[in-house]
C-alpha cells in the first residue's frame, strides 16, 4: 500500500529523467528510451541506476541512513518482543542481524558495480544530432577493470545510446587503437571509438584528443604529462591545434584556458563526470563551471569516466552536425575536434540523468528521502505500472508462502 501510494502521488510531480546539464532545463533533441527488459526489472533498474549516480557524500549518507534505520528497527523489535533469551543469546542474535545488514549493503553495491543489466538508452529525435562521451577507460589504464576490453567499452556505450566514445586511458594508446581498428566502416552504423589520452597538465588531469594518433610527442615519453612546450608549438596554428579537455574533479583555480594561437591550454571542460568524486564537484560547482565556460569561451562536455563498473550513463554531449553519418573514423574525429576548437562554448549541448543533487548540507542530511523522491518523480508511466505490479506480486507471493508453511505438518 505504501509503495502504491508513493508511486501514484509522485506521478503528480513527474519530471523528465534527463535535462540540460548547464541550464537545468528540458531538452527536446533527445529522449531516454527504456527497453522491455529494463521495464520488466523497473524497481531494480531504477534503484541501481540511482545509486550508481550518487555523489561521495550521498553514498556515505545513504549508508548512515541504512545503519540508523536498522538500529531503530532492532530497538523497536526487541522492545515489542518478550522472549526469555539470555543476554548472550540476544547479543549473538544482534550480531547476526548486524552481519546481515553489512552483507546486504555489500551485495547492493556489488550489484551496482558488477550486475549485468539493461541500460537506459539516449535516442536522438533528429538525424543531425550525435551523442559523444569524451572520457572512458579500458583495462590498459592502471585503474581500469581487469579484463575490460575495448569491445566491452563499445558495448557499454552502445547500450547507453552513445554514437561516439573517446577512449582516454592513462599512459596508453593500446585500448583506443584496438577499438579504432574494429570500428564500423561509417559513422552511424554503430558506436565508434576514438582516441585520446588522460594526462597531467598544470597538476590537473586533462584529456588530449588524438594525442597519439595525430599529435605525437605532445606528452612526456612516459605519456603521463603534457609537454607544455610541445603543446604550445602544436597550438601555434589555431585551425589544427590540439583539443585539451579539463576533467573534474579538479582545482578550478588551476585551469589554464587557451586564449589564442600559440597559447597552450584547455578548450573544453567537463560539467558532468561519472566518477563519484566527479559527480560531487559537478553538482556542487555547476554554476562556477558554467560561468568559467562562458567567460573563458570553453566548450562544456560530459564524460562517463567509466572504468568498467556500473551500468548507468551519467551524461551525454550533443553535437548537431549535418552529414556526420557516413563519415570515416578519422573524418569524424577531425570534425568533432574542429567543432570544439572553432565553436567552443556554442559547439555543444550537455545532457545529464536527473538525480537529487545533494549539493547542500541539508540535502545530504536527508539523502534517503530526497534521493528516493527524485527517483520516483522521474519514473515513466510504464515504470510506475511495473512498480505496482512488483509490490503487489511480492506481497501475494509472501502470503502464499506463509500459507503453504502453515499447512505443513509439524516436525515430530
Amino acid at each position: 500500500m505504501v509503495v502504491t501510494l508513493l508511486v501514484i502521488v509522485t506521478a503528480a510531480f513527474a519530471v523528465s529523467p534527463i535535462r540540460d546539464a548547464a541550464t537545468l532545463t528540458a531538452v527536446d533533441e533527445v529522449r531516454l528510451e527504456l527497453s522491455s527488459a529494463y521495464l520488466l526489472l523497473s524497481p531494480i533498474s531504477a534503484v541501481l541506476d540511482t545509486i550508481s549516480l550518487l555523489t561521495v557524500g550521498q553514498h556515505i549518507a545513504l549508508i548512515v541512513w541504512a545503519i540508523v534505520l536498522f538500529a531503530g528497527w532492532r530497538v523497536w523489535r526487541n522492545r515489542r518482543s518478550a522472549d526469555s533469551l539470555s543476554l548472550g543469546a540476544r547479543l549473538r542474535r544482534e550480531a547476526l542481524a548486524t552481519l546481515a545488514l553489512v552483507a546486504g549493503i555489500v551485495i547492493v553495491y556489488a550489484a551496482v558495480a558488477l550486475l549485468p543489466r539493461p541500460m537506459a538508452q539516449l535516442l536522438a529525435t533528429d538525424d543531425t544530432v550525435m551523442s559523444v562521451d569524451f572520457h572512458s577507460h579500458t583495462r590498459y589504464s592502471h585503474d581500469g577493470r581487469p579484463g575490460w576490453t575495448e569491445e566491452d567499452v563499445r558495448d557499454w556505450h552502445r547500450a547507453a545510446g552513445y554514437d561516439i566514445a573517446y577512449i582516454t586511458d592513462h599512459a596508453s594508446y593500446e585500448g583506443a587503437e584496438r577499438g579504432i581498428a574494429a570500428n564500423p566502416a561509417e559513422a552511424g552504423e554503430g558506436t565508434m571509438l576514438l582516441q585520446g589520452l588522460e594526462a597531467y597538465f598544470h597538476g590537473e588531469h586533462v584529456n588530449v584528443l588524438s594525442a597519439g594518433r595525430v599529435y605525437r610527442g605532445i606528452t612526456t615519453p612516459n605519456l603521463k604529462d603534457v609537454d607544455e612546450q610541445a603543446l604550445a608549438l602544436a597550438s601555434f596554428i589555431n585551425s589544427t591545434s590540439p583539443v585539451v579537455i579539463q576533467t573534474i574533479p579538479a582545482n578550478l583555480a588551476h585551469v589554464v584556458a587557451s586564449t589564442g594561437p600559440g597559447q597552450p591550454g584547455v578548450r573544453a571542460i567537463e560539467v558532468v563526470d561519472g566518477s563519484p568524486r566527479g559527480l560531487s564537484q559537478g553538482r556542487r560547482d555547476r554554476a562556477r563551471i558554467v560561468r568559467m565556460a562562458d567567460s573563458l569561451n570553453l566548450a562544456l562536455v560530459t564524460g562517463s569516466d567509466n572504468h568498467g563498473w556500473g551500468r548507468a550513463a551519467p551524461g551525454w554531449t550533443l553535437f548537431r552536425i549535418p552529414g556526420w553519418r557516413g563519415m570515416t573514423t578519422d573524418s569524424l574525429s577531425r570534425q568533432l575536434e574542429r567543432a570544439l576548437r572553432d565553436g567552443r562554448r556554442q559547439s555543444t549541448r550537455t545532457v545529464e540523468r536527473r538525480v537529487a543533487d545533494g549539493a547542500t548540507p541539508l540535502s545530504i542530511a536527508f539523502t534517503a528521502p530526497v534521493v528516493a523522491w527524485r527517483m520516483l518523480t522521474t519514473l515513466s508511466p510504464d515504470e510506475r505500472v511495473m512498480w505496482i505490479v512488483w509490490a503487489w506480486g511480492l506481497l501475494l507471493l509472501g502470503r502464499a508462502w506463509r500459507q503453504f508453511r502453515s499447512r505443513q505438518p509439524a516436525a515430530a
